[in-house]
């Protein structure tokens, strides 16, 4: 049985919202031909332990293999070079129940 998985985005530092904007324009596109939920996107945020975060996005997958797919694609993978350069992220996936 696949469990679900999350992707989940921590933006650490803008750097060039110029970049960020053109990623936040493209980035639904990516999702096209892609089993995905929006769980959160940048809502408001208490940080409980360790540093702030300027913000946070989950997505949910149907399972491992889905979420990888969509994060490799060519598709998203373009779009993310405008992230890459609009600010400092962390990401991960990470398996569900």
């Amino acid at each position: 049985m696949a469990m679900s998985a999350y992707v989940v985005f921590m933006r650490d530092e803008t750097v060039d919202p110029v970049e960020l904007e053109e990623y936040s324009a493209k980035v639904d596109a990516s999702f096209e031909g892609h089993e995905m939920t929006l769980l959160a996107d940048y809502g408001a945020i208490e940080t409980l332990e360790g540093d702030e975060i300027e913000g946070a996005v989950i997505l949910a997958f149907p399972d491992m293999d889905a979420a990888r797919a969509w994060y490799r694609s060519p598709g998203y993978q373009a779009t993310a070079q405008h992230r890459f350069k609009g600010a400092r992220y962390r990401g991960f996936i990470v398996a569900g129940l």
